[in-house]
């Protein structure tokens, strides 16, 4: 269901104003358009983006797709990196379990996965500056280190690995963002 925009950042459903956290279960983080817009753009950096396929949700590193969103799956790939990195935002097991945990969360179900990945937004200290400032090259920087695909301030990875340059995810947001409006 295509949520309709309220000033208080609630959503209709039927004809009721919901809250963001009653929307989505016991949802900390509110999904502003500006916030799906950001969200999808590192999944478009990660790979996982896949024209707003919920298949992103069920990618692991290297693009093939798991069965099934009870939990994270945990499958080891090598490709040209080992990793065992899965869903939108091609988190690490370790990472997910930590992150669950502190949410509460209890599946790996794509709600639970934009919550987890925003609550790491916040701890890069990015989430507050995002929502002040939009997409800038410092809230872009702060997460670089969180996702490998995202350039640092000097436009390179933070772990060596290709990053998507980011005049390319400034595009790319704005596209995002566009879209939210006209939904």
């Amino acid at each position: 269901m295509a949520s309709v925009p309220y000033p208080a950042g609630g959503q209709a459903v039927g004809q009721e104003l919901i809250q963001p956290e009653a929307a989505q279960g016991n949802a900390r983080y509110a999904l502003s358009d500006q916030r799906r817009a950001l969200l999808e753009t590192i999944r478009y950096a990660e790979g996982t983006w896949r024209n707003g396929s919920s298949d992103g949700y069920r990618t692991l590193y290297g693009g093939s797709l798991f069965q099934g969103l009870a939990r994270h799956p945990e499958i080891t790939v090598r490709r040209r990196y080992t990793s065992a990195a899965a869903g939108a935002y091609q988190f690490l097991p370790g990472t997910w379990r930590e992150v669950a945990g502190q949410l509460r969360l209890r599946s790996f179900e794509p709600s639970n996965q934009d919550q987890a990945a925003l609550h790491l937004i916040e701890r890069r200290g990015a989430l507050k500056l995002f929502d002040r400032q939009g997409l800038n090259r410092e809230v872009v920087a702060r997460l670089a280190p969180e996702w490998a695909s995202l350039p640092t301030l000097r436009g390179s990875s933070h772990y060596g690995q290709p990053v998507k340059d980011y005049a390319e995810l400034e595009r790319f947001y704005g596209q995002a963002l566009r879209r939210h409006a006209l939904s």
